[in-house]
């Protein structure tokens, strides 16, 4: 554990309430319980010395290691592979369930399919974030960590050869250390409980192996309800499947990433803590959700939207950009100067001080999810309409002035054109939620506000010595986020105002199929260094080429961007200039950008470019019939 593995050379597991990271060499150095925002049990990310780890690996001799998933399952299988015998650990945890829950379960499967190996255990739970002190109790069932306001066990699994002895256990730096033996066709492994009910207690194999085919059938049953059947298939499907490890069953709430503090610039400052659920993040979920049939997992993230509009409506109060995961709105920042960060990355920050931040988009993102719910017969009870009409008429007082945009920058409010763009996609999709369900409206108004935002954003956002679109009314600066243009409607994908945009975007923000949200030598953001390309914004590229005609462009740069992704088809936030992943990983926005470019280009490439793409597809594109 001397070294940091590169951000991508992880796997996720999860179990729909927190999740797990484990590397290509077997150690679990991320792990939160009893939800994703949670604090940690397992932190090596974030600091080798004080995080604390899980690792499985074998012991004492050269092995190569390669790591994929159980085909249509999240199961991690990390082979091992050496010249005496050839070794498999398998990471999962059995699914826990619709009701939030103290009690999970994080399984780690040994077994050799050729010849012998010898693994090293080593468990070393450094509790809240690495600052409260525990015990350690060696049972002959097991062991059992106790911290002051957490316990975990790690129980053992036996059936026939034994993978240790309870005497071959080590304690080791408030830790334990263990190694065991496995022949060809021997099972064991271990299973570490959170919050158990009792003490410690040795499974046996049967078990684990009876958890390792709930959990496999499970996962195989949901993602076959999936009807994508186009050219990306594989990468299509496994972005969905992360996209639900990173989704809270309990409120239907969806993660932004399950990481905190992991760094968009190597030693920089830019180290934020997603493990919440942003509005904006959330609701681009429910076009991808849907264009891939899983309408209950749109429903449950309307169902939280909704309660979040009525709180928002009861108290005459902007929407909050992000909240918890369970729909409160404490998400208090701050430092834990404790840990050194990712690759010395610091501060490492929990908490995100950005909540409070005023952002207009979000309201645009908002409308245009229940919008297309709507159209696939998720319609809005009468009351939550009623408080979406107030949230509206908010917007009516508030829309024109300045906000903090969209990348949550620190540097000062601005009149951004992407927050106008998406309140004139609010209003817009407000009226046709109104008139397609003959719904009580102040039409009048509310159209009003529509063409006042669009003259202002025409009049107002586009340069003309730039022949572009630009961040801010006060400055020449481009913004990757105004590629979202013509995917809302507010621009035709073939207006010359655009076309000169998006020739604009190319000369100074792409870098081969990559794109730079924004410059932030040239647009001051209040943080110190830069960041890498934006994974979500590349993806976004690939769709607004497709639209303007340009298919052989925008195939080119999809197939460019999937090699990006790390061995197991993840993505992280953002890519750095040397090709590796930074930032908080994975990433929610990477994954829905993904699912939802793969899915409109394979309906231009199929279909011409520039026709008409249906509702399922259409992602807010007004027209009349909607």
């Amino acid at each position: 554990m001397n070294a940091y593995p590169a951000i991508e050379d992880h796997g996720l597991i999860g179990d729909l309430q927190t999740a797990a990271l484990v590397t290509n060499d077997g150690v679990i150095d991320w792990f939160c319980a009893p939800r994703f925002d949670s604090p940690s049990i397992f932190a090596a990310l974030l600091d080798r010395s004080k995080g604390g780890y899980f690792q499985v690996v074998p012991d004492g001799i050269s092995y190569v290691s390669k790591q994929l998933y159980l085909p249509g399952t999240p199961i991690l299988i990390t082979r091992f592979l050496s010249a005496d015998g050839v070794g498999e650990l398998v990471d999962f945890m059995p699914i826990a369930g619709d009701h939030a829950t103290d009690v999970h379960r994080l399984v780690r499967m040994v077994r050799v399919v050729r010849g012998q190996m010898r693994f090293r255990i080593e468990c070393h739970p450094r509790f809240n974030y690495g600052r409260d002190a525990h015990e350690v109790e060696i049972t002959p069932d097991g062991i059992a960590f106790r911290s002051p306001g957490f316990t975990v066990n790690v129980n053992p699994a036996r059936r026939g050869e034994q993978l240790f002895r309870p005497e071959d256990i080590q304690r080791s730096d408030d830790g334990l250390r263990l190694i065991g033996t496995l022949s060809a066709g021997n099972v064991g492994g271990l299973v570490l409980e959170t919050q158990p009910a009792g003490p410690p207690r040795a499974v046996s194999a049967d078990e684990i192996v009876e958890m390792f085919q709930q959990t496999r059938d499970f996962w195989r049953g949901w993602i076959g309800r999936s009807r994508y059947k186009g050219r990306w298939r594989e990468m299509v499907e496994r972005a969905a499947m992360t996209l639900k490890l990173m989704t809270y069953a309990p409120t239907g709430a969806l993660v932004a990433a399950p990481t905190a503090g992991l760094p968009e610039q190597i030693g920089g400052e830019r180290n934020w803590d997603y493990r919440y659920t942003w509005v904006r993040d959330a609701s681009f979920s429910v076009y991808a959700l849907l264009g891939l049939g899983f309408t209950a997992e749109a429903q449950a993230f309307l169902n939280w939207l909704n309660d979040r509009v009525q709180h928002a409506s009861e108290h005459s109060s902007p929407l909050q950009i992000m909240y918890r995961i369970d729909g409160s709105p404490d998400l208090d920042e701050e430092i834990l100067d404790h840990l050194e960060g990712y690759q010395q990355s610091s501060p490492v920050r929990i908490g995100n001080a950005a909540a409070s931040q005023f952002q207009l988009d979000i309201y645009g993102e908002a409308l245009d999810s229940l919008h297309l719910a709507d159209a696939h017969g998720l319609q809005l009870s009468h009351g939550a309409w009623q408080h979406v009409s107030h949230v509206i008429e908010w917007l009516c007082e508030h829309w024109d002035q300045p906000d903090d945009g969209i990348w949550e920058t620190r540097g000062g409010r601005q009149d951004f054109t992407y927050g106008r763009v998406m309140s004139w996609v609010a209003f817009d999709r407000a009226i046709q939620l109104a008139q397609h369900r003959a719904r009580p409206a102040d039409l009048g108004r509310w159209t009003n506000m529509r063409d006042m935002v669009y003259r202002q954003v025409i009049q107002r956002a586009f340069h003309p010595k730039r022949e572009a679109f630009v961040q801010h009314y006060d400055t020449e600066v481009l913004d990757a986020s105004l590629l979202y243009m013509p995917l809302v409607g507010f621009l035709a994908p073939t207006d010359p105002m655009w076309h000169t945009t998006l020739r604009a975007m190319e000369e100074e923000l792409v870098a081969d199929s990559l794109l730079y949200r924004y410059d932030p030598m040239a647009s001051p953001d209040g943080l110190r260094g830069s960041e890498g390309t934006f994974t979500m914004c590349s993806f976004w590229y690939v769709d607004a080429l497709a639209r303007a005609g340009r298919l052989d462009d925008a195939r080119l740069t999809f197939e460019k961007m999937l090699t990006y992704s790390n061995h197991l088809g993840l993505y992280a936030e953002e890519i750095a200039p040397t090709g590796e992943q930074i930032g908080n990983f994975p990433q929610a926005f990477s994954h829905l950008a993904l699912i939802s470019a793969a899915m409109n280009l394979d309906y231009q490439l199929d279909h011409g470019a520039g026709g008409v793409v249906e509702p399922v597809l259409r992602h807010g594109m007004a027209t009349s019939s909607a």
